[in-house]
């Protein structure tokens, strides 16, 4: 694989030239969160997106076979990373997609180069902002996985704002002793499940233990401020899992960026995009597509605010479901065709409604 030397450091990556694409070739740049690589968007995405893009992927510095140095970790440092990293390629300007810490070093990046941002997705990213604003309420899921890793000697706390981090390292050292990872936390921690899970852990440590990694990557400072983020007014796009901890900052940035598409996985874990890459592959799609940048027609009495937004019809196991806008569940119908028929039938009800409403 090719390796650009920038900023002092060795950064692998790879890039896939576009396969269908007509007239100007687009750039899209893919970033990963911690104790993954570049292969975390290789397999199920790149090629996808190739279609359509020039893609680049690459590994954050001291992860997959990007040099490991002892220093430099920080957001700010690894955003100056990235900015070289396009430098080198000779990539002026991008779309991005970037999962959980990888969307830290890109936002990051925005606010030095904001012009070199064509759109951003970001997906179950997390920032010191948020924590700042407000405790994350663990809840019913935070409880139960609480008495998980209580049942299995893991001492850690679900409402410490760098549970995420602990937990990867606690991880990384029962795979190494080969001892069972509760299925439970197998969602949370998916880099460490799998073929090259021995490696990836045994990476984890030796960055933890070897370099200032530690310190850096879980500082009380990410380099993020909510009114630069608010000076961001490229095309963005947030997705956030149910049952995860950054769904406290995607809750933040909602009155942050009003011109954004904030979209929930429903019952999603922290690695969403690795365990139900369709889901991110085709919101993607429709974002980039377009479909997500008409204003979204406000109810008769809504608040004009931001807010999630989720495919209203899901599937739960055998049965399937739609959700109104205020997040109810409504079902179990037999079969997708028979939700979207409760659906329609919602939908007319809602209408009647608020032309009752109006009339008054």
């Amino acid at each position: 694989m090719p390796v650009a030397q920038v900023n002092g450091v060795r950064l692998n990556y790879v890039q896939m030239e576009p396969q269908n694409a007509e007239g100007e070739v687009e750039d899209l740049v893919m970033v990963h969160g911690l104790a993954t690589n570049l292969a975390f968007w290789y397999f199920h995405y790149a090629p996808v997106f190739s279609q359509r893009f020039r893609v680049t992927l690459y590994d954050l510095r001291g992860h997959g076979r990007s040099e490991m140095t002892p220093g430099g970790y920080t957001p700010p440092q690894q955003a100056r990373d990235l900015l070289g990293l396009m430098d080198h390629l000779g990539i002026a300007k991008a779309h991005f997609l970037s999962h959980s810490y990888g969307g830290v070093i890109t936002l990051n990046a925005a606010c030095m180069a904001p012009e070199r941002f064509r759109s951003l997705v970001l997906a179950d990213t997390h920032i010191s902002a948020a924590r700042h604003q407000r405790q994350w309420e663990a809840g019913q899921f935070g409880e139960e996985m609480q008495a998980i890793l209580h049942a299995h000697h893991i001492h850690l706390d679900t409402r410490d704002p760098y549970f995420g981090y602990k937990l990867l390292t606690e991880v990384a050292h029962l795979q190494l002793r080969s001892e069972e990872v509760p299925p439970a936390l197998a969602e949370l921690v998916s880099p460490f499940i799998g073929k090259y899970g021995n490696r990836t852990a045994s990476q984890w440590i030796r960055l933890m233990d070897q370099t200032e990694a530690g310190k850096e990557l879980m500082g009380s400072d990410d380099g993020l401020r909510l009114e630069e983020l608010r000076k961001l007014t490229f095309p963005i796009m947030a997705m956030y899992g149910d049952h995860s901890q950054a769904r406290l900052t995607g809750r933040e940035l909602l009155n942050v960026w009003s011109h954004a598409v904030f979209r929930r996985v429903p019952d999603g874990g922290h690695f969403f995009p690795s365990s139900r890459p369709k889901e991110l592959i085709h919101g993607c799609e429709r974002f980039w597509g377009g479909e997500f940048h008409a204003r979204h027609r406000q109810r008769a009495g809504e608040a004009k605010k931001n807010f999630f937004r989720s495919d209203r019809i899901i599937q739960s196991g055998d049965a399937w479901y739609f959700m109104t806008r205020e997040q109810a569940r409504v079902g179990p119908a037999a079969s997708r065709e028979e939700a979207e028929q409760l659906l329609a039938s919602f939908m007319a009800a809602m209408a009647t409604e608020e032309q009752s409403a109006a009339a008054v």
